[in-house]
């Protein structure tokens, strides 16, 4: 991610239209609008009758935000694996070198 200029990129979300400024790749940017359009119309379309727009952004909120938890949990679950190998490993080769 490009973070040395700022960029504005004209984006649409939702069928509306937002000028975003960012620090971030114009690229980066549209791809996060992309998401966040993406997941707002999986909402509208999983709703059994017409919804608010704020209804459906808050939804759509949460499930990008459950996403990112889910995400947070399996690396922590991957960090502590990896931390218990390499203090195993660090114990076997203590214990070989010692011998």
């Amino acid at each position: 991610m490009d973070t040395h200029d700022n960029n504005t990129v004209q984006v649409m979300i939702h069928g509306k239209s937002y000028t975003i400024k960012g620090k971030a790749d114009s690229s980066y940017i549209s791809g996060v609008a992309n998401y966040v359009d993406m997941k707002m119309r999986e909402v509208e379309e999983g709703a059994n009758t017409a919804q608010e727009e704020g209804k459906v952004a808050i939804l759509a909120g949460m499930n990008i935000t459950d996403e990112l938890f889910s995400i947070r949990q399996d690396k922590e679950r991957i960090e502590n694996r990896f931390e218990e190998r390499v203090q195993a490993l660090t114990e076997l080769i203590d214990e070989t070198l010692s011998t």
